[in-house]
């Protein structure tokens, strides 16, 4: 069953920017923790900088216009400082088991982690600058959640 979409940016017009670029994480963030949008978003760029070049970032990201590693361990702490705890809902080789529908993820502020794309969702109810349910298909691969 389809869950309500609400169109939020998460603040990102009223910090001053324009555009949709990769800040799914920045949004989801903002919309789920009650942040400013520009607090957020200094704070993952900060993340972003201080991670070393490697194959997944072969520049040395200065922003996070362009994505944030959610798996990153600088993430995850990140996340633990403001008081969120993981929850996967996929393992390796159980297949898709939670879906991003509704009935299938708790009540609350929770941020969801489907295939490239991270959302806030409040009560059954997906905040995010476009609907990606994918008629309730879209594959859930954990949630974070405050502790």
């Amino acid at each position: 069953m389809a869950m309500t979409f609400t169109y939020n940016d998460g603040g990102r017009k009223a910090a001053g920017y324009q555009g949709d670029t990769g800040v799914c994480v920045v949004r989801a963030v903002a919309i789920a923790t009650e942040q400013p949008y520009q607090a957020v978003y200094d704070a993952l760029t900060e993340i972003e900088r201080s991670r070393p070049k490697s194959k997944h970032n072969k520049r040395g990201s200065t922003t996070v216009r362009n994505g944030v590693q959610t798996r990153s361990k600088a993430f995850k702490d990140y996340m633990a400082a403001l008081g969120w705890r993981w929850t996967p809902t996929m393992h390796i080789g159980s297949g898709c088991t939670v879906h991003l529908a509704d009935g299938e993820l708790p009540m609350g502020r929770i941020i969801v982690l489907v295939s490239r794309h991270m959302v806030a969702v409040i009560d059954s109810v997906i905040y995010d600058t476009h609907d990606p349910q994918r008629n309730g298909g879209r594959c859930v691969y954990g949630y974070w959640r405050k502790a």
